[in-house]
């Protein structure tokens, strides 16, 4: 079983009758990793992979699933069940310090506790990614397993006949296949096999054993002091691997025919054959037959069903592109007549002389060597079996016992003997383990088993010690509203004087009177998120123990939404937020990579602030990690060191055809774009659009200055992203209703230009045939357009706005009562004198008389503050002011910035400009950008 790490799955058990949701089983509580369910027998094995760690459930007969207890420092990478017969395990374990062996353990008639029965079994990959063990289970005789071991670097083959409690290496034949002594002495030289079995059935493996013919193995091996892969021949043992002769000098697949009784062999080639070989006497003489006229490349080898058939087919081609031909062989005519009880014989299975193997003695009805018949379908394997005496042999290690190297069993430096106590926890009495346990399916009576035998012994009064408390599914977080449930343990302790309580956090405590009643778990339902403090509680009259778990109530995390502004200024600080629904999800993390940084920002809180050093377009990521929920948003950025923008309408008719989707508003503003740039001429580059969400359709558009115009120039302002406005609209073929007067000439505005091309209705797209948009400037804002060239700064002017805030605004309206449309409050300029000012004593900005007012601009919620500088001089300001020089006439305008203004800005006279009535000032940048 290998884990997954990324995914789960449930085991959800039904009758086949009546498989509805209703009746559908969970007997394991929590999720389990795919593909890890196993079923053998009355074995049910999972795996739940947690916090990077795998454990292994087991259930037996369908009872409740119990983690499998293998030794405490094991630590298994990965785990393959091998058997499940007679009521017992063997399943090879990959431990943390190992990569191509596995160690081999057994468990007890229940699959819960495991002890080691050889360690360094070697593995491979198979032909499809397998994992394949070099451990052969031995058909016809129970507890007879082959396995080759890793030892010191050498890999020798190992022979078991009781279930893995002893082991030993196979003897070597004495001679040759051409009858030459071959002097091979244990250790240091023994018989080595090759254990892999094919997964093909058309072909055989490198070793084979069949249930009709207990006793006959034959495979494919060396001998020497270790197994190889040169100088391969073919082997057989009729004994059970007491003793083994050379049959073949190459290797050969190998058929059991008639139970057993006839044995075939093909020779494994490249090369086209048209030969086998045939065997009645277990493998002792062999006689050749052709089965083709014509030599034929074999592909495979199959028998007819049943293990009493005489037919076989031999499947192959005459050449690589011939097609395949099957040629079968009928052996029937070969025998003349049919097995009699004269022609078997009893044969006694035997380990070295040691007749008694697993506590019985075997004697099998085998048929002599000699006799050439037809056993047919009436033969079986009559297997008569004496109970021997037990002997210390017939015990293996219990469950935190290791063998020493005199054979005795004592407990490993971990093992507490009293943990086995927790049996007590739930009855009143306990098995007293000897440090040994019979080896399942042994059937030895007498003897030393009460020596041996645990003994039932009543259970201690004892205070309560190793108390546990964890969720079903073993996490420790849990979904808003849903059923948690919360496993106690309690490993020692007086369990039925043992009273368990239970503090949910969140201000509901529960008791129970022992521990026996909350095996099924205790269930409760958290309504709010958060981390609670669960805390369980042990107490008998000899003492207490406590237990806590925090466990993270969460909301599952469905969408989030980067805020960032669309257009940002050079070096200044710019919030960002991740904006996340449901608000209320639990822990969060969040991680940011903004502009071209790339290691990330993590933070616990969903705002972050950042300047962006360099101009050009920047991309900001935020990913948003929730329990196992990870989300994120990408929004692109366009860094200038100053930019205009102004607010866009639209024809009513587009809000209904507005799904309000982001491909919707981005496809959207890219038309906007193409059409102001064709109904302008400016340059493409200068501009901006970005459609705003929600309803009725919004939309802002940004100027950008042209690189070519401000490149190399020392001081860059607004007034360069209109320098080369009048160029642009010399070559611009503007309508007679908007002529270029001479004042334009001078001082033309690339704003202007644009604005009044909005006001024309110049500006206009088709969203699909019949439905016509046009685009205007929007009426919603109190203030000309966002203007960000920074001047100078000072904190004492922020002070001087607030103050006189509410009384310029009531002054300029009772002043000036001509009522611009689309503004709440404006300013009129005054004449070129009356302009001028003096600078201020606070700072190094000039001292000015400003009005602000706010406007709510739908449906973003961005406030517009509008400044109208007014002049504020005395007379001899002003006649000191006569004799200074006239300074160059300009308007520069506020900068944009999500924080505070802070700063006070130059303002110089105006001569010829036409003011435009929808204009704004703004102190924020945009919060939104293009999406």
């Amino acid at each position: 079983m290998e884990p997954c790490h990324h995914c789960e799955a449930l085991y959800i058990t039904c009758k086949l009758q009546n498989c509805s949701e209703g009746n559908k089983g969970k007997p394991f509580p929590g999720y389990i990793d795919p593909n890890s369910l196993v079923v053998q027998d009355e074995y049910v094995f999972v795996q739940v992979t947690t916090g990077g760690r795998t454990i292994y459930y087991v259930s037996s007969q369908r009872d409740v699933f119990t983690p499998m207890k293998l030794p405490k420092y094991t630590l298994p990478k990965d785990l393959h069940v091998i058997s499940t017969d007679e009521k017992r395990v063997v399943a090879a374990v990959q431990e943390w310090n190992q990569n191509d062996t596995f160690n081999l353990y057994v468990s007890e008639s229940g699959g819960v506790y495991y002890t080691l029965a050889l360690e360094n079994v070697m593995s491979s990959m198979g032909p499809e990614g397998n994992v394949m063990i070099d451990l052969y289970e031995v058909a016809g005789i129970k507890g007879m397993f082959l396995a080759n071991k890793k030892q010191e670097s050498q890999v020798k083959t190992y022979i078991t006949y009781n279930k893995g409690r002893d082991w030993r290496l196979l003897q070597a034949p004495d001679v040759d296949l051409r009858g030459n002594s071959i002097h091979c002495l244990l250790p240091y030289c023994s018989l080595h096999l090759h254990l892999h079995v094919s997964a093909n059935p058309y072909t055989s493996g490198n070793i084979a054993s069949k249930e009709s013919a207990p006793g006959i193995i034959m495979a494919s091996g060396s001998i020497g002091a270790e197994l190889s892969n040169s100088n391969v021949s073919m082997y057989i043992t009729s004994d059970a691997g007491n003793t083994w002769r050379q049959i073949f000098d190459e290797e050969y697949s190998v058929l059991y025919l008639d139970q057993g009784g006839a044995l075939v062999a093909i020779r494994h080639t490249p090369l086209p054959i048209r030969h086998l070989w045939l065997s009645f006497d277990e493998g002792r003489l062999w006689n050749k037959y052709s089965f083709t006229s014509s030599p034929l490349f074999v592909d495979g080898v199959l028998g007819e069903p049943g293990e009493e058939t005489l037919i076989m087919t031999i499947f192959g081609h005459v050449s690589h592109r011939s097609e395949w031909q099957l040629v079968k062989i009928d052996f029937r005519s070969i025998f003349n007549r049919r097995c009699t009880d004269g022609d078997y014989q009893t044969w006694h299975l035997q380990n070295q002389g040691e007749t008694c193997l697993m506590g019985v003695k075997r004697i099998y009805r085998k048929l002599k060597s000699v006799a050439r018949c037809v056993m047919g379908k009436t033969h079986s394997v009559t297997v008569i079996s004496e109970p021997c005496d037990c002997t210390e042999s017939d015990f293996e290690c219990d469950y935190g016992y290791e063998r020493r190297s005199d054979g005795k069993c004592s407990p490993a430096f971990w093992f507490l003997p009293s943990s086995m106590w927790r049996s007590c926890t739930t009855v009143s009495s306990f098995l007293n383990s000897t440090g040994y346990r019979k080896v399942v399916s042994n059937n030895c009576t007498g003897g030393v088993v009460d020596l041996y035998t645990a003994r039932r012994q009543p259970c201690p009064r004892q205070a309560p010690r190793g108390l546990h408390l964890v969720t079903s599914d073993g996490t420790l977080t849990a979904t808003v509203n849903s059923n948690v449930t919360f496993m106690v343990f309690l490993e020692e302790g007086s369990g039925s004087r043992t009273t368990i309580m239970l503090d949910f956090g969140n201000g509901n405590t529960i008791s129970y009177s022992n521990i026996s009643t909350v095996e099924d778990g205790i269930r409760h339902v958290y309504r709010s998120v958060g981390i609670y403090r669960v805390a369980a509680t042990a107490r008998n009259d000899l003492g207490a123990e406590t237990v806590l778990l925090y466990l993270h109530v969460t909301c599952p995390l469905e969408h989030i939404h980067l805020w960032a502004p669309f257009v940002a200024v050079k070096s200044k600080e710019v919030n960002l937020t991740a904006v996340l629904w449901p608000s209320q999800v639990g822990t969060v993390t969040y991680i940011w990579w903004l502009g071209n940084n790339s290691e990330p920002v993590i933070t616990l809180d969903g705002s972050v602030a950042f300047t962006f050093s360099r101009e050009g377009i920047n991309v900001v990521t935020v990913q948003v990690s929730a329990g196992n929920i990870i989300l994120q948003d990408r929004k692109t950025i366009a860094v200038h060191e100053y930019f205009k923008s102004h607010l866009l309408a639209f024809s009513s008719n587009l809000d209904e055809h507005n799904p309000d989707v982001a491909e919707w508003r981005l496809d959207v503003s890219r038309i906007i774009r193409n059409s102001m740039v064709q109904a302008t001429g400016m340059d493409r580059e200068q501009l901006l659009v970005t459609v705003l969400p929600g309803l009725p359709t919004t939309a802002e558009f940004f100027l950008l200055p042209d690189k070519q115009v401000t490149e190399g120039k020392p001081e860059k302002t607004t007034q360069h992203l209109d320098e080369d406005a009048l160029v642009q609209a010399k070559h611009h073929a503007f309508p007679p209703s908007y002529p270029i007067k001479p004042c334009d000439k001078s001082s033309f505005k690339l704003s202007e230009m644009v604005l009044g091309a909005l006001n024309q209705n110049l500006v206009q797209f088709t969203l699909r045939p019949g439905v016509q948009i046009t685009v205007y400037a929007a009426h919603l804002s109190a203030a000309p357009l966002v203007d960000t060239s920074e001047k100078h700064s000072g904190s004492a002017m922020l002070m001087l706005l607030s103050v006189v805030v509410v009384g310029l605004a009531v002054f300029v309206i009772y002043k000036f009562k001509r009522k611009i449309p689309g503004l709440s409050i404006y300013a009129q300029m005054q004449n070129e004198k009356e302009q001028e000012m003096i600078q201020s004593p606070v700072g190094p900005a000039v001292e000015a008389t400003v009005a602000v007012a706010t406007a709510a601009v739908a449906p973003t919620a961005v406030t517009a503050a509008v400044a109208a500088i007014l002049p504020v001089q005395s007379q001899q300001q002003q006649k000191q002011k006569q004799k200074q020089p006239r300074p160059p006439r300009e308007l520069v305008v506020m900068t944009s910035s999500l924080e505070p203004l802070d700063t006070v800005y130059k303002a110089h006279s105006i001569e010829c400009i036409r003011p435009h009535p929808r204009v704004k000032f703004s102190t924020e940048l945009p919060t939104y950008i293009d999406v």
